[in-house]
């Protein structure tokens, strides 16, 4: 008799596939949830730098190259052209006010002095000749007046003789009439003569007012023409150090021509080129630093010439305090440059990584594991030696600073 055969559940073949099947889920499962999917690649530790991020004062500040100025310069300009006859004064040379520094020779500009200085000459003889006219003019209708008041000074008496002797009619009256129309004539005469010399006087008046003035001011014309030739010696007009230009005797030198300048010894300036990007950040009172001699001076902005040339604007900067001793005109100094003020930041060591990154994000190192990964962070402001650290770094990360280039888009790097 056959035995029912009773079919087992759980048997060692769907006990292996399901354990099997719980291997394999779990690996998938691993792999999606828990395992490091990102790129990796080995880096030799000394082909890169670290440096540790760290809490300090930060400064902003930028180096900028100074060329040390004179403080105030008067420059030399020829008033007259001409060809240098002499050279008194040699560049370098220390001058005081009026010290003579070239000779100039111009033929033609003597002979044109000596034209306009007899034009002047006769036109003031024309002056004078119009004036003594008006003076001769002024005399002849005076005389005439003294003519006429001495004619009624003997027709007056006789008119009034005339009149009583025809009021008791002992003279006819003709012989009346003829004296009296003498005598009312001159009377007239002089009242017309008269006035007529008031009006003239009053002209004369004005007219010789205005000669006075054209012949001072011809005279003031034949002064300054006279020393023109003055202007052929080149003269210091302020006290300091000459310095010329290459200039030979026989040169010529053109009316308005600068060849020189006169620097003042005791005042200095410092004039800086700075890249156009600080140009909204630069403004005067701001200071800056440098070490001369092993001394420390400070300069501040004085002046700021917006210009940009190439890229690049200039600045004027005088000293606040003292001024070095024995500096030169055209000497070169490195100065840090403060562009605000200290405050306590998180500070990370600048490096190539910036140019790679634009400072968005860094690979930060684990010691523990050995390994360098990729951090998104936020940087602010940066001077030559640091970068200011707003967001995803602390004090005491380790952060590789050197260039990132070779490390393609791998987030995590493997340090042997």
């Amino acid at each position: 008799m056959d035995r029912k055969i009773e079919k087992k559940t759980w048997t060692p073949k769907l006990i292996i596939s399901l354990l099997g099947g719980l291997v394999i889920g779990g690996f998938i499962l691993y792999q999606l949830v828990l395992a490091d999917n990102r790129s990796t690649m080995n880096v030799n530790m000394e082909r890169i730098t670290i440096a540790t991020v760290k809490t300090g004062e930060f400064t902003d500040y930028i180096p900028v190259s100074g060329s040390i100025e004179p403080g105030e310069v008067f420059f030399l300009d020829a008033l007259e052209g001409g060809n240098i006859q002499q050279i008194i004064k040699e560049s370098g040379a220390i001058v005081d006010v009026g010290d003579t520094i070239l000779l100039l020779s111009n033929s033609k500009l003597q002979l044109e002095v000596m034209e306009r200085e007899s034009g002047l000459y006769f036109q003031i003889n024309n002056l004078r000749q119009v004036r003594l006219q008006l003076d001769q003019n002024d005399l002849s209708q005076q005389g005439q007046l003294a003519e006429i008041d001495y004619q009624i000074s003997l027709l007056k008496p006789q008119y009034q003789r005339f009149k009583e002797l025809h009021e008791k009619k002992l003279v006819s009256d003709r012989e009346f009439e003829e004296v009296r129309e003498q005598y009312e004539y001159n009377v007239k005469r002089r009242k017309l003569t008269y006035e007529a010399y008031r009006n003239d006087s009053i002209s004369r008046v004005s007219q010789k007012r205005q000669l006075q003035d054209s012949e001072s001011r011809m005279n003031q014309s034949l002064f300054g023409v006279g020393h023109i030739l003055d202007n052929l010696a080149v003269r210091a007009p302020i006290a300091g150090q000459l310095s010329t230009e290459q200039i030979e005797i026989g040169q010529a030198i053109n009316p308005g021509q600068r060849f020189g300048q006169i620097d003042i010894m005791d005042k200095f300036k410092v004039r800086v080129q700075i890249d156009e990007l600080y140009l909204s950040r630069i403004f005067t009172g701001l200071k800056g630093t440098f070490n001369l001699a092993n001394s420390p001076y400070t300069v501040e902005i004085s002046k700021v010439y917006p210009t940009v040339t190439a890229g690049r604007f200039e600045v004027d900067m005088i000293f606040s305090d003292q001024v070095p001793t024995g500096i030169r005109r055209g000497q070169t100094v490195r100065i840090r440059l403060e562009l605000g003020e200290s405050e306590d930041a998180v500070l990370l060591p600048t490096g190539s990584f910036y140019k790679d990154t634009g400072g968005n994000w860094v690979f930060v190192v684990d010691q523990l594991s050995g390994k360098a990964e990729k951090r998104n962070i936020r940087l602010g402001r940066k001077n030559p030696e640091y970068y200011e650290v707003i967001e995803g770094l602390n004090a005491g990360d380790k952060v590789i600073i050197s260039g990132y280039e070779n490390f393609g888009n791998n987030e995590v790097l493997n340090l042997k």
